[in-house]
């Protein structure tokens, strides 16, 4: 395929959608830094797009096969072996050690990690062609490859980058043709773990304390009754007024401006959209996200391989995941956890890692010429993978 039919086989829209975003995101980060000692941060967001557009596009003109192919599994090995070394080596800040520094740009091995593991998976779910995923030799062997980053990333402590994993896992396995009661067990496992801790909390707080750290802890006293300790539902309760506070179409930004809000430039920068633009503006910022996701969803439909669709499935989890939690923790619905807004939260790791994952689903629409012969036509009734019933 020659570089000039590559090009006009990009999926512009979702380009166009991307872009979007990520200026919504600068503005963002402007509004929050602006006459604070990060003022300019918004430049370096700037710099890093136009930087992390080259991996994207190279990414992008690059065929995906070879990377989910064998190379996946020395991929997933790099992965993993850069979570143990950033546990031994790492930078520690504020507890945790997740940070590496490579020269000037410190990176995040855990969002490699998510990336890595989804070439991985998707190589596995392709071997069963569409076909119905076996207990012992499809789902546990899976199961186990995205619990080993899982665990690795829990330790430094990283929660929230951790659960990411399981929305990965969950929506992977679910288009790969899982059985219904093989994914009821996963899903009440995952409930059953949830309802054990909220029972050990009122139950058995010592004992709770023994497996949870302090500081989640406080979240999960924060998220149940945020008015039980002022100081430590501090961030949850100005997070949730000042997104109330932005009204239909924004407000002053009094709690952003007055520091009631710790990361807003970072993990917390959707307060800033929900105070300064209101619910329009909120609503805007939804949409983009709905329409970028949508397109990647024709992809997947229009794909005819197999290792593609779970690809681009498996990026889809990982950003609906993520800005399902985000907003979610700063509306009052899930506990707080640390996990950045998609596209708008500032961080060159995750800037990084959710480009290349575009390029990823750009790539998937850009070679699909030659028809896997394997694949079955999704059924028009219901947009999933699972081609055998």
């Amino acid at each position: 395929m020659t570089f000039i039919r590559k090009i006009n086989k990009l999926d512009k829209l979702t380009l166009f959608f991307c872009a979007c975003l990520i200026t919504i995101g600068t503005v963002a980060i402007y509004e929050a830094t602006s006459g604070t000692k990060l003022d300019g941060l918004y430049k370096n967001n700037l710099m890093l797009f136009g930087w992390f557009c080259v991996p994207m596009l190279l990414l992008a003109f690059f065929d995906y096969r070879f990377l989910v192919g064998k190379l996946s599994y020395l991929l997933y090995g790099i992965g993993i072996i850069s979570l143990v070394l950033v546990k031994l080596k790492g930078e520690s800040l504020n507890g945790s050690s997740r940070w590496m520094s490579i020269g000037s740009f410190q990176f995040q091995p855990s969002e490699l990690a998510k990336l890595f593991t989804i070439l991985l998976v998707a190589h596995l779910l392709q071997k069963r062609a569409g076909e119905k995923l076996r207990l012992f030799k499809d789902v546990l062997p899976i199961t186990v490859i995205v619990l080993v980053p899982f665990f690795l990333i829990l330790k430094q402590p990283d929660l929230g980058t951790a659960l990411v994993f399981v929305g990965i896992l969950l929506g992977m396995l679910w288009m790969g043709n899982i059985r219904a009661l093989y994914m009821l067990l996963l899903v009440g496992v995952v409930g059953v773990l949830v309802g054990l801790i909220l029972w050990l909390y009122q139950a058995n707080y010592e004992l709770l304390t023994r497996f949870v750290h302090p500081h989640q802890l406080a979240r999960i006293q924060t998220f149940l009754d945020p008015t039980s300790d002022p100081d430590k539902s501090w961030h949850v309760l100005n997070a949730i007024n000042a997104v109330g506070a932005g009204g239909l179409s924004g407000g002053s930004g009094y709690f952003s401006e007055h520091g009631f809000i710790p990361y807003v430039y970072s993990d917390s920068i959707y307060v800033i959209i929900g105070e300064r633009y209101g619910f329009m503006g909120s609503a805007v910022l939804l949409m983009l996200y709905f329409l970028m996701i949508y397109r990647m969803i024709i992809t997947i439909i229009e794909s005819k391989r197999h290792a593609g669709r779970y690809v681009v499935v498996g990026v889809i989890s990982m950003l609906v995941f993520q800005i399902f939690v985000n907003i979610g923790m700063h509306i009052g619905l899930l506990p707080l956890t640390g996990i950045s807004l998609p596209f708008i939260s500032y961080g060159g790791s995750s800037l990084l890692i959710n480009m290349v994952a575009i390029g990823l689903v750009l790539s998937v629409k850009i070679h699909n010429d030659v028809e896997d012969k394997t694949v079955i036509p999704l059924e028009p009734r219901i947009i999933n993978i699972r081609t055998s019933q």
